[in-house]
């Protein structure tokens, strides 16, 4: 595993997740996310994992979180309009502490919009998508050495959680193939699955949460008994109409994550000691904004970029410390405007916040980047 190979970023996504321990997928092809299922299909069944194809997105995520609840760590993939299709019980894993990871290779949409074209139209999809009130994790590659980390580590924070973890691709990366040398396996660190600490006996309740805010229900079968609902539940699993209960349980959920935010919440910075601009980007669109952001250092301006690869939960503090350095913030994304809405929150009005949207199927060239950069040093902004 440690020899460099030529990998697509799809593939690196499934090799990850395999690497992290998932042994169940259940899902559905569709582009551009289908490598994934492809890969899961040929290479599981030889490690003594479990490949289903369902006959549709909503089953596919069904059988997976069956398939969590079940002790196996477990992944679907999928794309815009299937990860529309999945919402529901997407919400279902919140509620019910259900680890999966859901693999979306965004394209552009809405609807069957151009399927095999890049995009980035998911981001708002990925945080507000299923109904409710939870919190979400999402993390956003911007290379294919990265999809095999970012697989590893959205397993490892479904399993420390009990939560779904989006990982955000999208086609650019997920279709992309570089030279990549993949950590040995002995160097990857693998999160177990939670154990209950207790016996009935000894109290054990399925969803008493621990110090962390999580709690250790049992696997099923193994020897104990556990009620799992998607309505509000009590410490046992059984549903409760307790608005004490209701208000506590969905205090706990966001906190177990927001305890944790900092911690989670990955990015780099570029050029960013003596930047008077900055340049926000993530995923497929970070690639050709370090490229810019480069070709402008040449030209003399003083800009740096921000790369996210923490989506969900919201940067908010590296954002509002970039904000307190930099005049202006350019915000590229291959959609109309998502992502920036929350630099401009998080900005606060300390720096100027401007959204550079692409949204024609086709990816940013350094050159459109480069000149919106110039136009950050103008005094009018167009």
């Amino acid at each position: 595993m440690s020899q460099a190979r030529l990998m697509q970023g799809n593939e690196a996504c499934a090799e990850g997740a395999m690497a992290a321990g998932v042994n169940f997928f259940g899902g559905y092809p569709i582009t551009p996310s289908t490598e994934i299922a492809e890969i899961m299909a040929k290479e599981l069944p030889a490690l003594g994992g479990t490949f289903i194809q369902m006959e549709d997105e909503i089953a596919g995520i069904a059988v997976v979180l069956g398939a969590a609840l079940g002790g196996r760590k477990a992944l679907t993939a999928t794309s815009g309009p299937g990860f529309s299709l999945k919402q529901e019980l997407i919400g279902y894993g919140c509620i019910a502490e259900i680890p999966l990871v859901i693999a979306n290779v965004q394209r552009m949409g809405p609807a069957t919009g151009q399927p095999t074209s890049p995009a980035q139209g998911d981001v708002m999809q990925a945080r507000w998508g299923t109904h409710g009130d939870h919190p979400m994790i999402a993390l956003s590659p911007w290379t294919v050495r990265e999809a095999f980390d970012v697989a590893v580590m959205a397993v490892n924070y479904a399993e420390r959680f009990r939560t779904p973890v989006i990982i955000l691709l999208d086609e650019v990366v997920g279709h992309m193939r570089e030279k990549v040398v993949l950590p040995k396996a002995e160097d990857i660190e693998i999160y177990p699955r939670r154990k209950p600490n207790c016996t009935k006996e000894e109290g054990y309740k399925p969803y008493t949460p621990m110090a962390d805010l999580v709690p250790n229900p049992a696997d099923f079968g193994t020897g104990h008994r556990i009620h799992v609902t998607g309505l509000v539940h009590d410490e046992t699993g059984f549903p409760t109409g307790s608005s004490k209960i209701t208000e506590n349980t969905i205090k706990r959920l966001h906190e177990k994550i927001s305890r944790v935010q900092d911690e989670i919440t990955h990015y780099d910075e570029f050029f960013m000691e003596d930047a008077e601009y900055a340049v926000l980007a993530y995923g497929g669109t970070a690639r050709t904004a370090y490229a810019a952001v480069k070709i402008a250092r040449q030209q003399g301006i003083k800009v740096g970029m921000v790369r996210l690869m923490t989506i969900w939960p919201f940067a908010d503090k590296v954002v509002k410390e970039v904000a307190q350095k930099v005049k202006k913030i350019l915000v590229p994304e291959m959609n109309y405007g998502q992502l920036v809405l929350e630099v401009e929150r998080a900005a606060a009005g300390q720096a100027t916040v401007i959204s550079l949207p692409k949204y024609n199927t086709e990816i940013f060239t350094p050159k459109e980047i480069c000149t919106a950069i110039e136009e950050l040093t103008a005094e009018v902004v167009k």
